[in-house]
């Protein structure tokens, strides 16, 4: 698992990285004004949808039923069953598309709010049309990503949306070389949107993992609707930190540039929030799917716990990490162009805030694959339901007061009310199994974090408040290798890792899945 869980969090990593780069880029493009307002609230709306399919989140149904079938019915009926899943999602999209292509107006409206009456309305009216081309594109590579993965094929479904980021890199990087006016050049950025999903399916499409699903065939029949049932609450569940930046992003819009400051800040959450959760939903749903289905109690607690102490050792630091260093992060990422040092504060200030609710998020990515590897898909989304209610509650009253930082603060609390959700539900109907091992392990990596936390906070004055550029990167560079070495050698004094041993498990053959 921990072989898979690297795989995929490298991918993920180059991913973010990419991401970063992108980001840093369309603020210099865009700024953070009325045009890049209405540009990111589209493209937060598109993101919603791609997170709702890809990134582990259709795992959530189609790898326990496409487990199912394999097992029951032999390999012909798995392909059959994931050929009409491909097609069905497929024409299910586009039909949707057209749907939101012709209600677009009312849709931004309901999720900014802030824009009617101002240009941003009919901006990000355009920008999300431009866009929706994307969607048609995203639900067959999510099955086929889904198909890998639950054969324990990591490697092609880790790294395949990177072509999204180096797609949209090209383009903000061409409209950047040619000074093109911010009102179009979100018009052209919007409609690479499109492009970038297609380079991706046509990579996936090369592969052989197209013919896991033959034959194609539009179905809507018994087994379909059961399915459906299952992926769509799956989907929205898995989707938790999306939904809750959604409503933070409603009730950001009436302040003018909130909803750019907390988009930039929320970046730099996804980067250790893609890192581990997307990871762990990705490689745990099928682990733990097969241990429920062998009755094997021990393989359970064992995926458990190891998800646990991974989704902590590297949650907790990071956490400590972005609220200490949150302002150099900011000024070094996106302090360029039309991104100014008051944006960079306030980016900074929501930044703190979201870290907060970090380990939430991805401690419900720890959590949700052990109702998902039980069928059951409606908690996870009612933990996320009653988190959004939370949040939209907390952010009216802190947004008003507190501006973005207020909205940050109750998207982090929202956060936490979905985690306690669940956990409280699977402790008292089937238990989470915690064996001896991490019990004994996540005290001294809770000290461990706690110790490179402080070790931050007491070198962060020492970095140069007026340095530029490379000095910026190489001084910010050297602090977060110092706390990353002094927190691996913590975890290696208290016995929690041992390198060699580590070391020696990655050499050793994957196991593969016995059906596959």
């Amino acid at each position: 698992m921990i072989r898979s869980f690297l795989t995929v969090s490298t991918g993920t990593l180059a991913s973010r990285l990419l991401g970063f780069a992108r980001d840093s880029l369309i603020a210099a493009l865009l700024g953070t004004g009325a045009v890049a307002d209405a540009f990111l609230a589209a493209f937060q709306l598109v993101n919603v949808v791609r997170r709702l399919l890809s990134e582990g989140a259709l795992n959530a149904a189609l790898i326990p039923a496409w487990l199912r079938v394999r097992d029951r019915d032999g390999e012909a009926a798995a392909a059959a069953f994931a050929g009409r899943v491909l097609s069905s999602v497929s024409a299910g999209l586009i039909a949707i598309s057209i749907v939101i292509a012709l209600l677009m107006r009312l849709i931004i409206m309901i999720i900014a709010p802030g824009f009617v009456g101002s240009a941003s309305l009919d901006l990000a009216v355009q920008n999300a049309r431009l866009m929706l081309p994307y969607l048609a594109f995203a639900g067959p590579v999510t099955v086929l990503m889904g198909l890998l993965n639950a054969q324990g094929r990591f490697a092609l479904t880790a790294f395949s949306p990177l072509l999204f980021n180096i797609a949209l890199i090209a383009a903000i990087t061409t409209l950047l070389l040619w000074h093109v006016d911010a009102t179009v050049a979100a018009w052209i950025l919007a409609a690479s949107v499109g492009i970038a999903g297609l380079l991706q399916l046509l990579m996936l499409l090369s592969q052989r993992s197209a013919r896991l699903a033959t034959p194609l065939r539009v179905s809507f029949d018994k087994d379909m609707r059961g399915f459906f049932a299952k992926a769509i609450p799956g989907m929205i569940a898995s989707s938790g930190p999306q939904w809750l930046m959604v409503a933070g992003a409603i009730i950001a819009s009436a302040t003018p540039a909130a909803v750019s400051w907390l988009y930039f800040a929320n970046r730099l959450i996804e980067l250790p929030l893609g890192i581990v959760g997307v990871a762990m939903g990705t490689v745990l749903v099928p682990e733990l799917t097969r241990a429920v289905r062998s009755g094997h109690r021990d393989a359970v607690a064992h995926a458990e716990s190891r998800a646990l102490e991974l989704a902590t050792g590297l949650a907790l630091p990071a956490t400590l990490g972005l609220i200490v260093l949150a302002e150099p992060i900011v000024r070094l990422l996106f302090e360029h162009g039309a991104f100014g040092a008051e944006d960079s504060a306030a980016t900074a200030r929501a930044l703190m805030w979201l870290a907060l609710g970090l380990p939430a998020h991805v401690l419900i990515k720890a959590l949700s694959p052990a109702y998902f590897a039980r069928s059951d898909t409606m908690t996870p989304l009612l933990a996320t339901a009653k988190g959004f209610v939370v949040a939209v509650a907390l952010a009216i009253l802190l947004g008003h007061f507190f501006g973005a930082s207020g909205i940050a603060a109750s998207i982090a609390a929202g956060a936490w009310s979905s985690a306690i959700s669940l956990l409280r539900k699977g402790t008292r109907e089937f238990g989470f199994s915690v064996d001896a091992a991490a019990r004994k392990r996540l005290p001294r990596i809770v000290l461990a974090a706690l110790a490179m936390g402080g070790l931050l906070w007491l070198t962060a004055g020492l970095l140069p408040s007026q340095a530029h550029g490379l000095i910026r990167f190489i001084a910010l560079g050297s602090q977060i290798a110092a706390g990353i070495v002094v927190y691996g050698l913590l975890l290696q004094i208290l016995r929690v890792a041992s390198w060699r041993e580590a070391a020696g498990a990655l050499k050793r053959p994957a196991q593969p899945d016995p059906g596959a």
